[in-house]
Protein backbone atom coordinates (compact mmCIF):
# COMPACT_ATOMS: atom_id res chain seq x y z
CA UNK A 1 0.00 0.00 0.00
CA UNK A 2 1.24 3.49 -0.85
CA UNK A 3 2.01 5.15 2.51
CA UNK A 4 0.40 8.41 1.39
CA UNK A 5 -2.99 6.95 0.41
CA UNK A 6 -6.07 6.78 2.57
CA UNK A 7 -6.75 3.16 3.60
CA UNK A 8 -9.70 2.54 1.30
CA UNK A 9 -7.89 3.68 -1.87
CA UNK A 10 -5.81 0.48 -1.98
CA UNK A 11 -8.96 -1.58 -2.58
CA UNK A 12 -10.51 0.59 -5.28
CA UNK A 13 -10.79 -0.79 -8.81
CA UNK A 14 -11.48 2.24 -11.01
CA UNK A 15 -13.77 2.25 -14.02
CA UNK A 16 -12.03 1.59 -17.33
CA UNK A 17 -13.40 3.84 -20.12
CA UNK A 18 -13.36 2.86 -23.76
CA UNK A 19 -10.04 3.25 -25.51
CA UNK A 20 -9.31 6.64 -27.11
CA UNK A 21 -6.35 5.82 -29.39
CA UNK A 22 -4.65 7.91 -32.04
CA UNK A 23 -4.60 5.63 -35.08
CA UNK A 24 -4.52 7.01 -38.59
CA UNK A 25 -7.77 6.59 -40.58
CA UNK A 26 -9.39 4.92 -37.58
CA UNK A 27 -13.05 3.82 -37.61
CA UNK A 28 -13.93 4.29 -33.95
CA UNK A 29 -16.97 2.27 -32.92
CA UNK A 30 -16.05 1.47 -29.33
CA UNK A 31 -17.31 4.29 -27.08
CA UNK A 32 -20.89 5.00 -28.24
CA UNK A 33 -20.08 8.53 -29.34
CA UNK A 34 -22.45 10.18 -31.77
CA UNK A 35 -21.05 9.93 -35.32
CA UNK A 36 -22.45 13.35 -36.23
CA UNK A 37 -21.44 16.82 -35.00
CA UNK A 38 -23.59 18.85 -32.62
CA UNK A 39 -26.08 21.36 -33.94
CA UNK A 40 -24.54 24.47 -35.56
CA UNK A 41 -26.53 26.47 -33.01
CA UNK A 42 -24.50 24.77 -30.27
CA UNK A 43 -21.23 25.84 -31.85
CA UNK A 44 -22.50 29.40 -32.25
CA UNK A 45 -23.66 29.54 -28.62
CA UNK A 46 -20.31 28.25 -27.35
CA UNK A 47 -18.37 30.72 -29.49
CA UNK A 48 -20.47 33.55 -28.11
CA UNK A 49 -19.29 32.66 -24.59
CA UNK A 50 -15.56 32.66 -25.36
CA UNK A 51 -14.94 36.28 -24.45
CA UNK A 52 -14.23 38.32 -21.35
CA UNK A 53 -16.89 36.46 -19.39
CA UNK A 54 -14.61 33.43 -19.01
CA UNK A 55 -12.76 35.22 -16.22
CA UNK A 56 -15.95 35.00 -14.12
CA UNK A 57 -17.36 31.96 -12.38
CA UNK A 58 -20.41 30.38 -14.04
CA UNK A 59 -23.84 30.33 -12.42
CA UNK A 60 -23.47 27.72 -9.65
CA UNK A 61 -27.11 26.72 -10.06
CA UNK A 62 -27.04 26.55 -13.90
CA UNK A 63 -30.39 28.33 -13.76
CA UNK A 64 -30.77 28.87 -17.50
CA UNK A 65 -30.13 25.21 -18.27
CA UNK A 66 -32.49 24.00 -15.55
CA UNK A 67 -35.24 26.21 -16.95
CA UNK A 68 -34.59 24.95 -20.49
CA UNK A 69 -34.70 21.32 -19.35
CA UNK A 70 -37.84 21.90 -17.30
CA UNK A 71 -39.58 23.47 -20.29
CA UNK A 72 -38.46 20.69 -22.64
CA UNK A 73 -39.60 17.84 -20.38
CA UNK A 74 -42.69 19.48 -18.89
CA UNK A 75 -41.49 19.67 -15.28
CA UNK A 76 -40.60 22.44 -12.83
CA UNK A 77 -37.06 23.88 -12.59
CA UNK A 78 -36.95 22.70 -8.98
CA UNK A 79 -37.36 19.13 -10.25
CA UNK A 80 -34.13 19.30 -12.29
CA UNK A 81 -30.54 18.69 -11.19
CA UNK A 82 -27.53 19.17 -13.48
CA UNK A 83 -23.96 17.94 -13.20
CA UNK A 84 -20.66 17.39 -14.95
CA UNK A 85 -21.83 14.55 -17.16
CA UNK A 86 -24.28 11.88 -16.07
CA UNK A 87 -21.41 10.03 -14.35
CA UNK A 88 -21.13 12.83 -11.79
CA UNK A 89 -24.92 12.93 -11.40
CA UNK A 90 -24.93 9.17 -10.79
CA UNK A 91 -22.08 9.45 -8.28
CA UNK A 92 -23.99 12.09 -6.30
CA UNK A 93 -27.12 9.93 -6.40
CA UNK A 94 -25.27 6.91 -4.99
CA UNK A 95 -23.90 9.14 -2.23
CA UNK A 96 -27.24 10.79 -1.48
CA UNK A 97 -29.58 7.80 -1.58
CA UNK A 98 -27.86 4.41 -1.48
CA UNK A 99 -25.61 4.52 1.59
CA UNK A 100 -28.11 2.36 3.47
CA UNK A 101 -27.94 -0.75 5.67
CA UNK A 102 -29.35 -2.95 2.89
CA UNK A 103 -27.65 -3.54 -0.48
CA UNK A 104 -28.55 -1.66 -3.62
CA UNK A 105 -30.05 -3.89 -6.33
CA UNK A 106 -28.67 -3.73 -9.87
CA UNK A 107 -28.31 -6.02 -12.88
CA UNK A 108 -25.25 -8.26 -12.95
CA UNK A 109 -24.67 -7.13 -16.53
CA UNK A 110 -25.02 -3.36 -16.78
CA UNK A 111 -22.97 -0.15 -16.73
CA UNK A 112 -19.89 -1.17 -14.76
CA UNK A 113 -19.47 2.25 -13.15
CA UNK A 114 -22.36 1.39 -10.79
CA UNK A 115 -20.18 -1.18 -9.02
CA UNK A 116 -17.29 1.32 -8.93
CA UNK A 117 -19.49 3.80 -7.06
CA UNK A 118 -20.46 1.11 -4.58
CA UNK A 119 -16.81 0.35 -3.84
CA UNK A 120 -15.99 4.06 -3.58
CA UNK A 121 -18.75 4.77 -1.06
CA UNK A 122 -18.70 1.45 0.79
CA UNK A 123 -22.15 0.45 -0.48
CA UNK A 124 -23.13 -3.21 -0.62
CA UNK A 125 -24.49 -4.31 -3.99
CA UNK A 126 -26.66 -7.29 -4.86
CA UNK A 127 -26.12 -8.17 -8.53
CA UNK A 128 -29.14 -9.82 -10.12
CA UNK A 129 -28.64 -12.08 -13.16
CA UNK A 130 -30.34 -11.30 -16.44
CA UNK A 131 -33.02 -13.68 -17.62
CA UNK A 132 -33.04 -15.53 -20.94
CA UNK A 133 -32.33 -13.24 -23.88
CA UNK A 134 -30.16 -10.93 -21.70
CA UNK A 135 -33.24 -9.15 -20.33
CA UNK A 136 -33.87 -7.57 -16.93
CA UNK A 137 -36.60 -9.34 -14.94
CA UNK A 138 -38.51 -6.65 -12.95
CA UNK A 139 -39.85 -9.23 -10.50
CA UNK A 140 -36.32 -9.79 -9.16
CA UNK A 141 -36.26 -6.24 -7.82
CA UNK A 142 -38.80 -6.71 -5.02
CA UNK A 143 -36.29 -7.88 -2.39
CA UNK A 144 -35.46 -5.74 0.67
CA UNK A 145 -32.80 -3.26 -0.41
CA UNK A 146 -31.21 0.14 -0.03
CA UNK A 147 -32.33 1.20 -3.50
CA UNK A 148 -32.49 0.10 -7.14
CA UNK A 149 -30.35 1.15 -10.10
CA UNK A 150 -31.16 0.12 -13.67
CA UNK A 151 -30.05 1.42 -17.02
CA UNK A 152 -32.96 1.66 -19.44
CA UNK A 153 -32.13 0.79 -22.15
CA UNK A 154 -29.58 -1.42 -20.47
CA UNK A 155 -25.92 -1.15 -21.36
CA UNK A 156 -24.15 -2.98 -22.85
CA UNK A 157 -27.06 -5.18 -23.97
CA UNK A 158 -29.10 -2.36 -25.55
CA UNK A 159 -32.43 -3.89 -24.46
CA UNK A 160 -35.15 -1.63 -22.99
CA UNK A 161 -37.85 -2.17 -20.40
CA UNK A 162 -41.35 -0.88 -20.97
CA UNK A 163 -42.74 1.80 -18.65
CA UNK A 164 -45.07 -0.82 -17.24
CA UNK A 165 -42.07 -2.91 -16.23
CA UNK A 166 -40.39 0.13 -14.66
CA UNK A 167 -43.55 0.79 -12.65
CA UNK A 168 -43.51 -2.78 -11.34
CA UNK A 169 -40.14 -2.03 -9.77
CA UNK A 170 -41.35 1.31 -8.40
CA UNK A 171 -44.42 -0.35 -6.92
CA UNK A 172 -42.28 -3.02 -5.25
CA UNK A 173 -39.92 -0.46 -3.63
CA UNK A 174 -42.06 2.50 -2.46
CA UNK A 175 -39.67 3.39 0.37
CA UNK A 176 -36.44 3.30 -1.63
CA UNK A 177 -35.12 5.38 -4.51
CA UNK A 178 -35.34 3.71 -7.90
CA UNK A 179 -32.80 5.30 -10.24
CA UNK A 180 -33.41 4.84 -13.96
CA UNK A 181 -30.34 5.71 -16.03
CA UNK A 182 -31.58 6.76 -19.48
CA UNK A 183 -28.29 7.57 -21.20
CA UNK A 184 -29.53 5.97 -24.45
CA UNK A 185 -33.28 6.49 -24.19
CA UNK A 186 -33.55 8.80 -27.22
CA UNK A 187 -32.57 6.01 -29.61
CA UNK A 188 -35.69 3.92 -29.19
CA UNK A 189 -36.97 3.57 -25.63
CA UNK A 190 -39.66 5.43 -23.70
CA UNK A 191 -38.53 7.81 -20.96
CA UNK A 192 -39.81 7.35 -17.42
CA UNK A 193 -39.78 11.12 -16.79
CA UNK A 194 -43.61 11.40 -16.97
CA UNK A 195 -43.82 8.87 -14.11
CA UNK A 196 -42.24 11.26 -11.58
CA UNK A 197 -45.68 12.81 -11.03
CA UNK A 198 -46.92 9.49 -9.62
CA UNK A 199 -43.78 8.08 -8.01
CA UNK A 200 -41.94 10.14 -5.37
CA UNK A 201 -39.16 7.53 -5.27
CA UNK A 202 -38.25 7.80 -8.98
CA UNK A 203 -35.09 9.55 -10.17
CA UNK A 204 -34.38 9.65 -13.92
CA UNK A 205 -30.85 10.44 -15.13
CA UNK A 206 -29.95 11.45 -18.69
CA UNK A 207 -26.96 12.88 -20.57
CA UNK A 208 -26.18 15.21 -23.46
CA UNK A 209 -23.25 13.00 -24.49
CA UNK A 210 -25.03 10.52 -26.75
CA UNK A 211 -28.10 11.72 -28.66
CA UNK A 212 -27.11 15.41 -28.40
CA UNK A 213 -23.51 14.74 -29.58
CA UNK A 214 -21.99 16.68 -26.68
CA UNK A 215 -19.72 14.10 -25.03
CA UNK A 216 -16.93 16.69 -25.07
CA UNK A 217 -18.88 19.17 -22.94
CA UNK A 218 -19.80 16.87 -20.01
CA UNK A 219 -23.42 17.72 -19.23
CA UNK A 220 -25.78 15.38 -17.41
CA UNK A 221 -29.01 15.87 -15.50
CA UNK A 222 -31.53 14.20 -13.23
CA UNK A 223 -35.28 14.75 -12.98
CA UNK A 224 -37.35 13.79 -9.95
CA UNK A 225 -39.56 15.25 -7.28
CA UNK A 226 -38.15 18.16 -5.27
CA UNK A 227 -37.17 16.15 -2.19
CA UNK A 228 -34.84 14.00 -4.31
CA UNK A 229 -33.36 17.01 -6.11
CA UNK A 230 -32.71 18.69 -2.75
CA UNK A 231 -30.71 15.65 -1.66
CA UNK A 232 -28.58 15.84 -4.80
CA UNK A 233 -28.04 19.58 -4.38
CA UNK A 234 -26.80 19.04 -0.81
CA UNK A 235 -24.21 16.54 -1.99
CA UNK A 236 -23.20 18.70 -4.97
CA UNK A 237 -22.70 21.83 -2.87
CA UNK A 238 -20.60 19.80 -0.43
CA UNK A 239 -18.40 18.65 -3.32
CA UNK A 240 -18.23 21.24 -6.13
CA UNK A 241 -20.40 24.33 -6.36
CA UNK A 242 -19.51 24.96 -10.03
CA UNK A 243 -19.81 21.64 -11.90
CA UNK A 244 -20.77 23.21 -15.25
CA UNK A 245 -18.83 25.95 -17.01
CA UNK A 246 -20.23 28.76 -19.12
CA UNK A 247 -19.51 26.88 -22.36
CA UNK A 248 -21.25 23.74 -21.07
CA UNK A 249 -24.38 25.63 -20.08
CA UNK A 250 -24.59 27.62 -23.31
CA UNK A 251 -24.02 24.58 -25.51
CA UNK A 252 -26.57 22.43 -23.71
CA UNK A 253 -29.28 25.11 -23.84
CA UNK A 254 -28.69 25.59 -27.57
CA UNK A 255 -28.90 21.84 -28.15
CA UNK A 256 -32.33 21.74 -26.53
CA UNK A 257 -33.49 24.63 -28.68
CA UNK A 258 -32.64 22.97 -32.02
CA UNK A 259 -35.27 20.22 -31.98
CA UNK A 260 -35.33 19.78 -35.76
CA UNK A 261 -31.61 19.01 -35.90
CA UNK A 262 -31.86 16.65 -32.91
CA UNK A 263 -34.71 14.64 -34.40
CA UNK A 264 -33.04 14.38 -37.82
CA UNK A 265 -29.72 13.09 -36.44
CA UNK A 266 -31.46 10.76 -33.99
CA UNK A 267 -33.50 9.22 -36.82
CA UNK A 268 -30.36 8.85 -38.92
CA UNK A 269 -28.59 6.85 -36.20
CA UNK A 270 -31.63 4.60 -35.72
CA UNK A 271 -31.88 3.95 -39.46
CA UNK A 272 -28.19 3.04 -39.70
CA UNK A 273 -28.51 0.78 -36.66
CA UNK A 274 -31.37 -1.19 -38.18
CA UNK A 275 -29.54 -1.61 -41.49
CA UNK A 276 -26.36 -2.76 -39.76
CA UNK A 277 -28.31 -5.21 -37.60
CA UNK A 278 -29.77 -6.75 -40.74
CA UNK A 279 -26.34 -7.03 -42.36
CA UNK A 280 -24.80 -8.67 -39.31
CA UNK A 281 -27.69 -11.10 -39.05
CA UNK A 282 -27.01 -12.18 -42.62
CA UNK A 283 -23.41 -12.90 -41.60
CA UNK A 284 -24.60 -15.29 -38.91
CA UNK A 285 -24.37 -12.96 -35.91
CA UNK A 286 -26.90 -13.12 -33.10
CA UNK A 287 -27.97 -9.48 -32.71
CA UNK A 288 -29.81 -8.47 -29.56
CA UNK A 289 -32.73 -6.05 -30.06
CA UNK A 290 -31.33 -2.55 -29.50
CA UNK A 291 -32.97 0.69 -28.40
CA UNK A 292 -29.58 2.43 -28.24
CA UNK A 293 -26.86 3.78 -30.53
CA UNK A 294 -24.99 0.48 -30.42
CA UNK A 295 -25.50 -3.22 -31.15
CA UNK A 296 -24.59 -6.11 -28.86
CA UNK A 297 -23.74 -9.14 -30.99
CA UNK A 298 -22.03 -12.52 -30.98
CA UNK A 299 -21.11 -15.08 -33.61
CA UNK A 300 -21.46 -18.81 -32.90
CA UNK A 301 -18.29 -19.70 -34.82
CA UNK A 302 -15.92 -16.91 -33.77
CA UNK A 303 -14.67 -15.77 -30.37
CA UNK A 304 -15.38 -12.12 -29.67
CA UNK A 305 -11.80 -11.45 -28.57
CA UNK A 306 -10.50 -12.78 -31.90
CA UNK A 307 -12.98 -10.69 -33.87
CA UNK A 308 -11.97 -7.59 -31.89
CA UNK A 309 -8.31 -8.14 -32.71
CA UNK A 310 -9.00 -8.88 -36.38
CA UNK A 311 -10.99 -5.66 -36.68
CA UNK A 312 -8.30 -3.69 -34.90
CA UNK A 313 -5.78 -4.89 -37.47
CA UNK A 314 -8.08 -3.24 -40.03
CA UNK A 315 -8.14 0.02 -37.99
CA UNK A 316 -11.70 -0.59 -36.76
CA UNK A 317 -12.32 -0.41 -33.01
CA UNK A 318 -15.25 -2.10 -31.25
CA UNK A 319 -15.70 -2.88 -27.53
CA UNK A 320 -15.12 -6.30 -26.04
CA UNK A 321 -15.86 -6.87 -22.34
CA UNK A 322 -13.95 -9.66 -20.61
CA UNK A 323 -16.63 -10.31 -17.98
CA UNK A 324 -17.54 -14.03 -18.03
CA UNK A 325 -21.25 -13.36 -18.60
CA UNK A 326 -20.66 -11.42 -21.83
CA UNK A 327 -17.23 -12.53 -23.03
CA UNK A 328 -18.78 -13.88 -26.26
CA UNK A 329 -20.23 -10.50 -27.25
CA UNK A 330 -19.06 -7.42 -29.10
CA UNK A 331 -20.55 -3.99 -28.51
CA UNK A 332 -20.53 -2.02 -31.75
CA UNK A 333 -21.28 1.71 -31.70
CA UNK A 334 -23.30 3.05 -34.60
CA UNK A 335 -21.17 5.20 -36.87
CA UNK A 336 -21.98 6.88 -40.15
CA UNK A 337 -23.44 4.83 -42.99
CA UNK A 338 -19.99 4.65 -44.59
CA UNK A 339 -18.26 3.57 -41.36
CA UNK A 340 -20.84 0.85 -40.73
CA UNK A 341 -20.56 -0.35 -44.33
CA UNK A 342 -16.79 -0.70 -43.88
CA UNK A 343 -17.33 -2.58 -40.61
CA UNK A 344 -19.80 -4.98 -42.24
CA UNK A 345 -17.41 -5.60 -45.13
CA UNK A 346 -14.54 -6.28 -42.73
CA UNK A 347 -16.61 -8.70 -40.67
CA UNK A 348 -17.76 -10.47 -43.82
CA UNK A 349 -14.12 -10.91 -44.83
CA UNK A 350 -13.23 -12.22 -41.35
CA UNK A 351 -16.10 -14.65 -40.73
CA UNK A 352 -16.34 -15.94 -44.28
CA UNK A 353 -12.60 -16.05 -44.93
Amino acid sequence: MNKYWSRHVENLTPYTPGEQPRIERLIKLNTNENPYPPSPRVIAAINAQTGDGLRLYPDPQSTELKRALASYYGVEPGEVFVGNGSDEVLAHAFHAFFMQDDPVLMPQVSYSFYQVYCRLYGIDALLLPLEEGMRIDPDQYAAPCGGVVIANPNAPTGIALSLGQVERILRAQPDRVVLVDEAYVDFGAESAIPLIRTWPNLLVVQTFSKSRALAGLRVGFAIGQRHLIEGLERVKDSFNSYPLGRLDIAGAVAALEDEEYFQARRAQVISTREHLAQQLGMLGFEVLPSATNFLFVRHPMHRAANLTQALRERAILVRHFRSPEIDDYLRISIGTDDECAQLAAALADIVEG
